[in-house]
């Protein structure tokens, strides 16, 4: 196997961008692009730390981020289990990139920045959903901002409807027993669509 170890290798192999390629990426959030994330409800943060990388899903209703202005997004931080590899990540490391999807469209919106995070009461407050506040608000400050060429989705079938027989796969509760002898598998099962429901927010 002939492995790929130097940029040049790699940029003759694949060849020269394409225009709308290089054209695409702004250095702020212009209107067009601002209309395509706050149609979105649904985003991956990726986030980078000591112990290596963090790719984390994130989602509301709605729309996942707000716009704070043309250089700023804020991500309310929802109820979730507590394990905050993201947010621990931010902490060391201000680095993020988000992908934004929106149901039954295949183009992407991709955004790479820099975070902070902040547990203020009145900036809680103002991200509140159903009378709830989120535990953190997650600022990001925009380096650049671009949509992602929609092959991979179409290629995926993402939206098409063709989607896999989910019964023939280990639910949560299967994986979380085959883990540990602490979770009762079956139990967790039953239990979860009540727990989510009460716990969105």
């Amino acid at each position: 196997m002939n492995v790929i170890s130097s940029i040049e290798q790699l940029e003759t192999h694949y060849g020269e961008v394409s225009a709308p390629a290089r054209v695409k990426v702004a250095k702020t959030i212009t209107p067009y692009y601002a209309r395509w994330i706050t149609a979105s409800p649904f985003c991956a943060l990726a986030s980078v730390g000591p112990e290596g990388l963090d790719c984390s899903p994130r989602g509301d209703r709605g729309t996942v981020v707000e716009i704070v202005d043309e250089t700023r997004l804020a991500m309310p931080d929802r109820r979730g289990n507590n394990r905050i590899d993201t947010l621990r990540n931010i902490v060391r490391d201000p680095r993020v990139a988000l992908m934004f999807l929106i149901p039954g469209s295949p183009t992407v919106m991709r955004v790479n920045g820099r975070a902070f995070i902040t547990a203020d009461p009145d900036v809680l407050e103002a991200y509140a959903m159903e009378g709830k506040p989120p535990r953190t608000v997650t600022f990001v400050d925009v380096d650049e901002v671009y949509f992602q060429c929609a092959r991979a989705v179409n290629r995926a079938g993402l939206w098409s409807g063709a989607f896999p027989d989910l019964d023939a796969l280990p639910t949560v509760g299967q994986m979380l027993e085959a883990a540990s002898s602490e979770i009762d598998g079956k139990f967790y099962d039953e239990e979860w669509p009540k727990r989510a429901k009460e716990s969105l927010w």
